[in-house]
Parts: structure tokens; sequence; C-alpha cells
């Protein structure tokens, strides 16, 4: 033992005199109030675990899979946008002005 443990268990016997019982009571009765600490943690944990697992939930809707663009029929473009986008665009200028260049094949 070191001396700090020698001072704990003084420490301990004096108490347990004062209070009239045995180290080994006071070393129980330690061992289970450190025990009811950690339950009352781990309940307060699960508590909180539960309070954001009910927030998630409530929030689902808002979650990246139900927004729009990523829903099936918006992912792709249409025909009907594409040739708009391309109707006025340097690229179908370009497109007709190489078509009318090269002739038929």
């Amino acid at each position: 033992m070191n001396r700090l443990d020698l001072i704990k268990q003084s420490a301990l016997k004096a108490k347990a005199k004062k209070l009239n019982t045995t180290v080994e009571e006071l070393e129980f009765q330690e061992s289970i109030r450190k025990l009811d600490e950690r339950k009352a943690a781990k309940k307060e944990e699960m508590r909180l675990h539960k309070k954001l697992t009910a927030a998630t939930k409530k929030a689902g809707h808002q979650s990246a899979g139900s927004l729009d663009c990523f829903k099936e029929e918006n992912m792709y473009y249409s025909d009907k946008d594409t040739a708009r986008f391309l109707e006025g665009s340097s690229y179908m200028d370009a497109y007709y002005a190489n078509k009318s260049a090269d002739g038929e094949w």
C-alpha cells in the first residue's frame, strides 16, 4: 500500500468508529452510492437518447432523401426541358454553323 491508501484507510476507520459501524459496511455503502450515481447517469443518457431519437423521427420529412430533387421523376431533364435550354444557346448556334459548313456526309 502506498501512503495515500493508508491515509484513506485510516480516515475510513475513523469514520466507521464515529458512526459505530464496520469498515466493510462503509465500503459497501460507498459502492452502493457509486452504483446509484452510475445508474442515474445512464438513465439521463438514455433519456437524452430517446429525446434525440424522437426529434430525428419528427424531422424525418426534412431529410435529404425526401427532397424533391432526389425523387426519380425530378432527377433527369425531360426532352422538352433540354430543347428549351439549347434553343437560344451558343451551343446550338455553333452546331448549326458547323452543320451548314460541313454539308451532307
